[in-house]
Formats: structure tokens, C-alpha cells, sequence
């Protein structure tokens, strides 16, 4: 037997502890299915709404809504700079009917 060869046991409890640790990451995958998966989208849901009031009340100027003076608008520019694309699309793309209401019933 060469040094790097390893015996049949030691290559059965690798694959053993592969097979477990692949278990337990499915089984920590249903368990954040099941609990938090909800909880988290809504989250990131009420985020993308804030984030766009902020935007909206900095740089409203944009759209024709001069909320803040200029001054502060310019000394956040630096930072809201990457959002601006994004945000002016949302703000401005027509909207469905469909869209209005929450695709969630409960």
C-alpha cells in the first residue's frame, strides 16, 4: 500500500460525512423554507419601498418634486449615485391594474 493511498474505511467515512453533511444543509434548506423564507421576502419587499421614499424625497428633483434644498441633495449624490438608474425606471414605467394589488391573498 503506497502513502497515498488511504484504506477502505477512512474512504467509506469521507463519503459518509459528505452524504451527512449534504443532510443537514438540505434539511437546514427546508427548515429556512418553512420558517423564514416569507418573513424575509416581505423584508426585502418593505426595504425596496423605503429605499425608494429616500430616493424619491432626496432626489425628487429629478422627477420635477424639489423636496430638499440642493446642497444636501448634491453632498448625497456620491452615495445614491448607482440607485438613480434603477430607481427612475421603477418610479417612472407605466403600471397594470394587476400590479396594484398584492399577489398574496391572506
Amino acid at each position: 500500500m503506497g502513502p497515498d493511498t488511504a484504506p477502505a474505511w477512512e474512504k467509506a467515512c469521507q463519503h459518509l460525512r459528505a452524504r451527512l453533511s449534504a443532510l443537514g444543509r438540505a434539511l437546514r434548506d427546508i427548515l429556512y423554507g418553512m420558517s423564514l423564507y416569507e418573513w424575509v421576502r416581505e423584508l426585502e419587499k418593505e426595504r425596496g419601498r423605503m429605499e425608494c421614499l429616500f430616493v424619491l424625497a432626496v432626489f425628487g428633483d429629478l422627477l420635477g418634486l424639489p423636496l430638499l434644498p440642493p446642497y444636501y441633495t448634491l453632498r448625497l449624490l456620491p452615495y445614491a449615485f448607482p440607485y438613480l438608474a434603477g430607481w427612475r425606471f421603477r418610479v417612472l414605467r407605466e403600471k397594470d391594474l394587476t400590479e396594484l394589488f398584492d399577489q398574496e391573498i391572506g
